[in-house]
């Protein structure tokens, strides 16, 4: 899994856009670790956990990448606004940023040719 911080309280705001927009679905977490807030997510065999953080800062550089089959048409279908990068040949990929501003990796998952 892949944890990123929220701010303390974001929790619905964090289920609007991993549910809402990426199409994750959520989990339970463990009673003593609800009881901090937070929640977590998955999707296939990713999960991805948000962690309430009282001195909360946005991952601006560090990121989950996550395989999306399909990349462009799901973009287009949740209507996200996305910055599309080529800088790896062969890559389709584009980056976004949760409510929070947390940096998030989108990568096709079909064929990527010349990309060990």
């Amino acid at each position: 899994h892949v944890q990123l911080a929220i701010p303390v309280g974001a929790e619905a705001e964090a289920r609007a856009f991993y549910v809402g927009v990426l199409g994750m679905i959520e989990i339970p977490k463990p009673p003593l670790l609800a009881a901090r807030g937070g929640a977590w997510f998955r999707a296939g065999s990713i999960e991805s956990h948000v962690g309430a953080e009282a001195e909360f800062v946005a991952a601006r550089k560090a990121h989950p990448g996550l395989l999306v089959d399909g990349l462009r048409s799901f973009v287009e279908r949740v209507g996200v606004d996305v910055r599309w990068n080529d800088e790896i040949p062969g890559l389709t990929r584009c980056h976004l940023d949760d409510p929070f501003g947390n940096r998030i990796e989108l990568i096709e998952a079909g064929r990527r040719e010349g990309v060990a």
